[in-house]
C-alpha cells in the first residue's frame, strides 16, 4: 500500500530522477522530480510536500555543498513543516553534519540502495522539529550527536522513542565508551520531564560509606563532616530524572537500600527520622553483565527486576562499521572548530583503514583519536602516524582477523599512501631525495601528493 506522502527530488543529474521517480512512485502517493534547482520555491509555493530528497552539490558547485546547504535553508523557510534528506558522499558527511544542524531530517549516501531510500525517506517522516528536543540531539554543545545509520544504531533511536515518553524504569547495558551517558541525556530530552533537572552519580566513583549519603542525603551533624542538611541525589532529582552510571560497583548492602527507595518511594536522610517523597524516572547503566551477575550473587535479582523494565543495548563500534565514517568527519568538524583549524581532511586510506580497526575504546577512543589528530596536524591531511603504535599494538593482540579486514589493510591505495607519506618524513618533504628513493619521477610523484592531499 503507498503511503499518503507527497515527495519531491531534485537533483541535476537525470538518471538519478529517473531511478528515483520510478521506484518511489511504488511506495508514496505523489512524486515529483526537478532537475533545475532555481526551480525549488516556486515549486514550493504552488505545491505543499511532505518529503524533499534533495543533493548537496550541483552543476554550478560540484564539490563544497554549499548550494544544497542553501536550498536546504530556502526550502525550510518556504515549509518548516517540511521533512528533507539530504543526498551525500563520504567526502561530504561534515557537511552532512551541518545540514543535520541546519534542520535536515537525515541524510543518504550515494550511491544508495532502493531500500536503504525507502527506509530513510519513512523514518525522515516521522522526524520531529527541532522545537521538540529530537532524540539524536544531545543537551549541550560539548557532548556528541547520537549519529548512526548502522541498522543496531537505528534499532537504538526506535527504542529511544518509544520509551523516552513514558515513565519506564531504563536499564542501558554496553561496553565503556559507546555512549550509554548520551542515551540516558537523549531519553530525559525527549520525555516529559526534560525541563526538570537530570542528575548523574557516578557509582563506581563513591565509597561504600558516603555512598548512601550521597544518594540519600543527611543531615547536620550526622557524622563528623556533615556541617549542614544535604539533599541528596533522590531529592536533587525530584521531578526528573536519575543516572546511576556504573550500577555494578554497587555493594549488596547499598543494593538493598536502593531497592527500599525505589519500592517506597521515599528516602530517609541519614541521621534523619523522617522519609522524604520522592518522584524521580530511573536510568541506571553498567558495562557489566547484570543478569550473570545474578547468577554469581553479585547482584539482587529484584533490584534487577526493578531497574531494567525496558533494557537497550548499546552495540560496540566494530559491530557498526558503516558508522565510523560518519563518526570520523564529525569529530573532524568538531575539533577543527573547537582547535580553530580550518581544511583539515581525512585521506581516503586512513578511512579505509579507521573503519576496519576494531576501536576496543569505541566511541571515546576514536573521538581522542581524532581529537590528537587534529592537535598534531602540519598540513591539511590529518596524519594518524601518531596513534598507529595504539592501534597497532591494540591490532595485534586482537588476535585474528577476518578476510575482509585483512584485505583492507592491504589495499594498494592504502599502502601506496603510507609508503609516500613515510618517504616524505624521512626526506624531511624534500620531493625530490623522495621522488628517487620512490623509484618515481618528480611528476609522478606530484601527481600522487595531489591526489592523495599530501
Amino acid at each position: 500500500m503507498k503511503q499518503p506522502l507527497s515527495v519531491l527530488v531534485l537533483d541535476d543529474n537525470q538518471d538519478i530522477l529517473t531511478a528515483s521517480r520510478i521506484f518511489l512512485k511504488q511506495h508514496f502517493a505523489s512524486v515529483v522530480t526537478l532537475h533545475e534547482p532555481a526551480l525549488l520555491i516556486s515549486t514550493l509555493a504552488s505545491q505543499t510536500f511532505d518529503l524533499l530528497l534533495l543533493d548537496m552539490n550541483f552543476s554550478r558547485d560540484t564539490q563544497s555543498g554549499e548550494e544544497g546547504l542553501f536550498y536546504l535553508k530556502q526550502a525550510l523557510a518556504a515549509q518548516p513543516t517540511l521533512k528533507v534528506v539530504m543526498m551525500t558522499a563520504y567526502a561530504a558527511l561534515p557537511l552532512a553534519v551541518r545540514a543535520m544542524q541546519l534542520g535536515a531530517a537525515s541524510f543518504l549516501a550515494k550511491p544508495w540502495q532502493n531500500e536503504q531510500l525507502l527506509d530513510t525517506l519513512c523514518q525522515a517522516s516521522q522526524h520531529r522539529p527541532a522545537t521538540q528536543a529530537p532524540v539524536r540531539a544531545a543537551p549541550d554543545s560539548d557532548s556528541t550527536p547520537l549519529l548512526g545509520d548502522s541498522p543496531a544504531m537505528q534499532q537504538v533511536l526506535r527504542t529511544i522513542e518509544k520509551v523516552a515518553p513514558t515513565q519506564a524504569n531504563v536499564l542501558l547495558l554496553g561496553e565503556s565508551g559507546t555512549g550509554k551517558a548520551l542515551v540516558a541525556q537523549a531519553i530525559h530530552q525527549a520525555s516529559a520531564r526534560a525541563g526538570a533537572p537530570l542528575v548523574t552519580v557516578d557509582m563506581g566513583s563513591l565509597s561504600d560509606s558516603l555512598l548512601e549519603s550521597e544518594l540519600f542525603g543527611h543531615k547536620k551533624g550526622a557524622f563528623t563532616d556533615a556541617k549542614a542538611d544535604y539533599n541528596g541525589r533522590f531529592v536533587q532529582a525530584s521531578g526528573g530524572t536519575l543516572f546511576l552510571d556504573e550500577l555494578a560497583n554497587l555493594g549488596l548492602p547499598q543494593q538493598a537500600k536502593l531497592l527500599t527507595a525505589l519500592q517506597q518511594r521515599t528516602v530517609v536522610p541519614v541521621g534523619g527520622s523522617q522519609s522524604i517523597a520522592i518522584d524521580i524516572r530511573l536510568i541506571c547503566a553498567t558495562n557489566d553483565n547484570l543478569h550473570q551477575a545474578v547468577t554469581q550473587g553479585r547482584f539482587r535479582q529484584d533490584l534487577l527486576y526493578r531497574i531494567n523494565t525496558v533494557e537497550i543495548v548499546l552495540p560496540p563500534l566494530r559491530e557498526r562499521q558503516q558508522d565510523i565514517p560518519l563518526l570520523l568527519n564529525w569529530y573532524l568538524h568538531k575539533f577543527s572548530e573547537h582547535y580553530q583549524r580550518e581544511g583539515l581532511k581525512i585521506s581516503l586510506a586512513d578511512l579505509r583503514y579507521l573503519q576496519h580497526y576494531d576501536w576496543p575504546g569505541n566511541v571515546r577512543q576514536l573521538a581522542h583519536t581524532v581529537e590528537r589528530a587534529v592537535v598534531l596536524a602540519d598540513n591539511n591531511t590529518l596524519d594518524f602516524s601518531q596513534s598507529d603504535s595504539a592501534l597497532s599494538a591494540t591490532a595485534t593482540t586482537s588476535g585474528p582477523t577476518d578476510a575482509a579486514d585483512t584485505a583492507a589493510d592491504f589495499m594498494l591505495e592504502f599502502v601506496e599512501e603510507k609508503t609516500i607519506r613515510q618517504a616524505l618524513q624521512y626526506y624531511q618533504g624534500n620531493v625530490s631525495q623522495a621522488a628517487k628513493a620512490l623509484g618515481l619521477t618528480r611528476g609522478a610523484l606530484y601527481r600522487r601528493l595531489e591526489k592523495y592531499g599530501l
